[in-house]
């Protein structure tokens, strides 16, 4: 089975890693498939006022350098390390309320989303480039400095259909509710430090191609998780 995590973030947002030391610790590591999904914030709240003036946040002026960028170190982790590396974001919905917040990864994005967006226009067009649409921590996190971001979870009757799997698990985090709906779902690390690699992962039995990873997450068979330990 193909050891993967997908959420991934460099300093191209808030990482602390820059992209091609994070390539270089998942390879060294052993994983077979990951995606660098660094952040895509809002710009009409003050949170995403504060990422865009501190330069956390991946916007239109930068997109094309940021993909460029990615698919060049996946052509050097797929000869180096064997590694499959997937260009994505993560739209990111920050509010003071949790209620309000959510946060999308697009996997296998090509070209520019505004997180502003309203989820639908977001949604749609992420499909129309057959990007993988995962709604990300979508319930309570134990982690003492993130914020809940719990809009997607709590409005699933009206959303479940856009989403292609969701986090089971985070880091450290399991969420049970994800189980309990039998929904689709994935397990990633959140990466923005070096010891976040280990953490909880995706494992997937399928090819080593975009297209089969795609596939694979989309009907949730051949799937499973594993807590990364090394």
């Amino acid at each position: 089975m193909l050891l993967c995590d997908f959420h991934i973030h460099t300093t191209y947002s808030d990482g602390s890693v820059e992209l091609r030391r994070t390539v270089d610790l998942f390879g060294q590591a052993g994983f077979d498939v990951i995606a660098i999904t660094d952040h895509v914030v809002n710009g009409d709240s003050s949170f995403g006022k504060l990422a865009h003036r501190f330069r956390y946040s991946i916007n239109e002026r930068n997109f094309s350098t940021y993909i460029g960028a990615i698919r060049e170190e996946s052509m050097r982790a797929r000869d180096k390390y064997g590694m499959l590396v997937i260009p994505g974001v993560e739209i990111s919905k920050n509010y003071l309320s949790a209620e309000k917040s959510a946060h999308i990864l697009l996997i296998d994005v090509k070209e520019f989303i505004p997180a502003c967006w309203s989820y639908e226009k977001i949604f749609l067009a992420a499909k129309e480039q057959d990007a993988l649409i995962v709604a990300c921590h979508p319930h309570h996190s134990s982690e003492p400095l993130s914020r809940d971001t719990l809009y997607l979870w709590n409005n699933r009757d009206k959303y479940a259909k856009y989403i292609d799997a969701w986090e089971i698990a985070n880091r450290d985090d399991v969420f049970n509710v994800i189980s309990l709906k039998k929904f689709p779902y994935v397990a990633n690390s959140d990466f923005h430090r070096t010891r976040h690699i280990y953490s909880w992962k995706t494992l997937l039995n399928c090819e080593k191609t975009v297209k089969s990873v795609k596939q694979c997450i989309r009907h949730n068979r051949g799937v499973a998780i594993t807590l990364f330990r090394n």
